[in-house]
């Protein structure tokens, strides 16, 4: 049942790239809501396909390539309909409506059966850790594109040029507004994570950090937007510098998300 549901979610969002696409294309604002709504509808659907997984598999869906890429979407999904509401801004959802329905394509690419949870993960602290880690990753995933919008419209206001549609997306002042709300809330649920992660390390090997490769990594990552939260405050960084900065941690996410998990070896290579 939670496979169909996932399906269903998937065209909604394909749909609403459509949309989005077709309002660009077309110049027409009035597509812009229909647009949203699909994604919203998509979201919707998508939370009860994975409420509807936790229920059949009986353990919180975050386990695996396939359940962690689904979760990351829906991450990115919720997160962008958050922004929307509390910054008004509507044709970065043409941005947002792609990479989900991407994230949510390369997903179908690995295993989706339930199996049973290895010793390991059968633990009250999966849903902790992995849930507070996931909300991180989405919010950073957000502010990683918005980073890219910031640094391609700001280069073309230098060069008194605008590319194609730049009147539709928001002022470099609100995606610089939007990229510190993104630090700021992705920082403490990344920090949450590892704190977690270690807590529950110390219950299952007996060791609260053992520098695994995904621990490891998870702390450079950690480092850097420490650093660029710390520089935020104190220094008063802003615009391109933040913008750098966000698209250097994400990588550094990406890596520690994928990258890890396929090429170094260690105690989380289920994931």
């Amino acid at each position: 049942m939670n496979v169909y549901l996932y399906y269903a979610a998937l065209g909604l969002y394909l749909a609403s790239t459509f949309v989005y696409a077709l309002s660009l294309a077309a110049d027409k604002s009035r597509l812009e809501k229909p647009g949203y709504y699909l994604l919203a509808a998509g979201f919707a659907v998508h939370f009860i396909s994975a409420l509807a997984r936790f229920f059949e598999a009986g353990y919180t869906p975050i386990t695996n390539i396939y359940e962690s890429l689904s979760f990351l979407a829906l991450c990115v999904a919720g997160f962008y309909i958050y922004i929307r509401r509390a910054y008004r801004v509507q044709m970065v959802g043409s941005i947002i409506a792609p990479l989900v329905s991407l994230i949510v394509i390369m997903s179908l690419n690995f295993p989706s059966e339930i199996k049973p949870l290895i010793p390991v993960l059968r633990s009250a602290w999966l849903p902790v850790h992995a849930v507070l880690s996931f909300l991180g990753n989405g919010i950073f995933v957000v502010g990683f594109f918005i980073s890219l919008l910031y640094l391609v419209i700001e280069r073309e206001i230098k060069r008194k040029k605008s590319f194609p549609f730049s009147a539709r997306f928001p002022s470099l002042e609100t995606l610089d507004r939007i990229n510190y709300r993104c630090m700021s809330l992705g920082f403490p649920f990344l920090t949450a994570g590892i704190i977690t992660g270690s807590i529950w390390a110390g219950f299952a090997w007996g060791s609260y950090w053992r520098w695994d490769p995904k621990e490891t990594w998870s702390l450079i990552t950690w480092i850097v937007y420490a650093i660029l939260f710390h520089n935020r405050l104190a220094l008063g960084w802003r615009g391109r510098k933040t913008a750098y900065m966000m698209i250097l941690g994400f990588f550094l996410v990406l890596f520690t998300f994928l990258g890890v998990s396929f090429l170094l070896q260690g105690k989380h290579t289920y994931m």
